[in-house]
């Protein structure tokens, strides 16, 4: 279920991504929280004063390895990163 602190962490993923990932031919980055369930009313509050476009999405009629079979591995996450941290590096080295 949506707890509020999701929103937070939404939120600083989507920064990050902004910041390390996207280049300015990208469109915007959107956070998407998907949970088993949610109150509108405690989604509204959590992200009512969040810039970033985020979304939060209840699935009810798949399961969860259907979710998982859609969705990057963790190998492939990890490997992301690393790139990422490595033209990060690049990139701060080029401007000194």
């Amino acid at each position: 279920p949506f707890e509020p602190e999701f929103a937070g962490k939404i939120n600083f993923y989507v920064n990050a991504v902004n910041d390390l990932m996207k280049s300015p031919d990208d469109n915007p980055t959107i956070g998407l929280l998907i949970c088993k369930e949610k109150d509108r009313a405690e989604v509204q509050w959590a992200l009512g004063s969040i810039q970033n476009p985020i979304g939060v999405a209840t699935y009810g009629n798949i399961t969860e390895k259907e979710v998982r079979a859609l969705l990057p591995s963790e190998e492939d996450i990890q490997a992301c990163i690393e790139r990422t941290e490595e033209e990060f590096r690049l990139r701060q080295q080029n401007e000194e």
